[in-house]
């Protein structure tokens, strides 16, 4: 897929799913479930997941669902001790080349209205905001911000 310095990118499968959930549970404080992500990648016809690797070890990942038109990034995350070196943000630049690659015009997205550095990346990428999800998250119902992208 793409290369930046020894990060490469890659699609997710199966296999991977332990080394996912380790960043998710790293990442979010109502991580999903294994079980989930595996559901994802053998029922889901509009998911696809893409993972950062640095070496062997999956340090992100990225879901998203392509359905006609739209493009929706179900949740990305990245290890915190690889946060804060543009690998977030080549990571979503892979999945929206992908996106616009299966026929997508745009993409949506939802963030934590508190997130304001995933808002700022999300911003640099083009994103503006376009709603809000009232208490859409259930660990402690903050609202979500909305954004979307044309690609």
């Amino acid at each position: 897929m793409d290369k930046q310095d020894n990060v490469q990118f890659r699609y997710m499968n199966v296999d991977d799913i332990d080394a996912v959930m380790k960043v998710e549970k790293a990442s979010f404080t109502m991580p999903w479930s294994d079980s989930a992500f595996y559901n994802e990648l053998t029922n889901n016809r509009f998911a696809t997941y893409i993972l950062a690797q640095d070496a062997d070890c999956v340090i992100g990942y990225c879901g998203v669902w392509v359905i006609v038109d739209e493009s929706h990034v179900t949740n990305i995350a990245i290890l915190p001790e690889y946060r804060g070196k543009q690998i977030g943000e080549s990571l979503l630049r892979t999945a929206m080349h992908y996106a616009r690659m299966k026929g997508a015009r745009k993409m949506s997205l939802e963030v934590r209205v508190s997130n304001e550095s995933a808002q700022r990346l999300y911003r640099k990428l083009g994103f503006q905001p376009g709603g809000i999800r009232k208490n859409y998250y259930t660990d402690n119902y903050e609202d979500a911000l909305v954004m979307w992208v044309k690609l």
